[in-house]
């Protein structure tokens, strides 16, 4: 081959490395724009599937709600054995109200208006915890009430044995707690969602470490040839010393960890047959003065420990 072909050749070969390095460092910027839309794009997911689950949960309950009430009603009414008679709508108010009406005059025995409730939301799968307020249509004072909290202990249930006389009343019964009705489908794709973001937040915020290559390891801006005893920042070679390139390549392969005093001095001095004395914090010195063009990596003191190659 001729000195012209190898002269080519060897253009070539750089030219190709060039266009191989920028297309790797575009690929890189790419996946860091979209590892960090897709984690915004996941958290905003999460967020309105949860709120349209919760509005969906609450429309459904108010209308299972509104069914418990009416058979509530229809069995007050056939307890007073009116079969014809009809139940007026439901109304749904703030506060997890709801009123019960009813067409006719009745009469309500406390302890069978508790039992009927009680069964009527079980049924429903409502929450145990509400107020139940019995109100004259007339005067609107209310003449019976009671407070269920599950636990039957705290139970409030007075005057269980006294009826109320045939009259118009309106039943209000207010939720003190209610519960949430989340159907399985949600439940997979929040728990979902949430692997996933914890995922990506933890690959976005991981500590960059050192990127070895063939024939180099990249730290920072820097590249690190170990075999040649260089760093190579741009266009500019930085010479090291054997020592010098013997302690950042322990370093560099312990990125943003601690490497004790004892196994640097170990092994590149005392596995020689040398004693080491000050000479490893000469030469970590002197390696912070050939990386100091780059911000992003630094060589930290640990103090009595070791020293770190942080890579930011």
């Amino acid at each position: 081959m001729t000195l012209q072909n190898k002269c080519q050749k060897s253009v070539k070969d750089v030219s190709t490395t060039v266009k191989s390095r920028e297309i790797v460092f575009f690929l890189q910027l790419i996946m860091n724009s979209c590892t960090k839309y897709l984690f915004k794009s996941l958290v905003l997911i999460v967020l309105l599937t949860s709120l349209i689950s919760c509005s969906n949960n609450n429309e459904e309950l108010t209308e299972v709600t509104k069914v418990a009430l009416r058979d509530v009603g229809h069995k007050l009414l056939l307890s007073n054995q009116d079969s014809t008679s009809v139940v007026k709508p439901i109304l749904a108010f703030e506060n997890s109200m709801f009123q019960l009406s009813f067409e006719e005059s009745l009469s309500i025995h406390p302890d069978t208006l508790v039992k009927i409730v009680k069964n009527s939301f079980q049924k429903a799968d409502l929450s145990g915890h509400y107020l139940t307020e019995v109100k004259q249509c007339d005067d609107g004072e209310v003449a019976y009430s009671y407070e269920i909290k599950q636990d039957i202990e705290n139970d409030i249930i007075p005057c269980g044995g006294r009826q109320l006389e045939k009259a118009c009343y309106i039943i209000n019964v207010r939720f003190t707690k209610r519960s949430i009705s989340v159907k399985p489908l949600y439940i997979i794709l929040f728990a979902g969602f949430l692997v996933l973001a914890l995922v990506f937040y933890k690959r976005k915020n991981k500590p960059l470490s050192v990127v070895k290559n063939e024939n180099y390891a990249e730290i920072g801006s820097y590249q690190f040839y170990p075999d040649q005893n260089k760093l190579v920042k741009k266009a500019t070679e930085i010479s090291l010393s054997k020592k010098e390139c013997e302690l950042l390549e322990i370093l560099a392969a312990n990125p943003n960890q601690i490497v004790k005093r004892d196994e640097l001095e170990k092994r590149v001095w005392e596995d020689n047959g040398v004693v080491v004395g000050r000479s490893l914090d000469t030469y970590i010195s002197k390696l912070r003065k050939k990386l100091q063009d780059d911000d992003s990596v630094k060589i930290t003191n640990i103090h009595g420990v070791g020293y770190k190659l942080e890579v930011s």
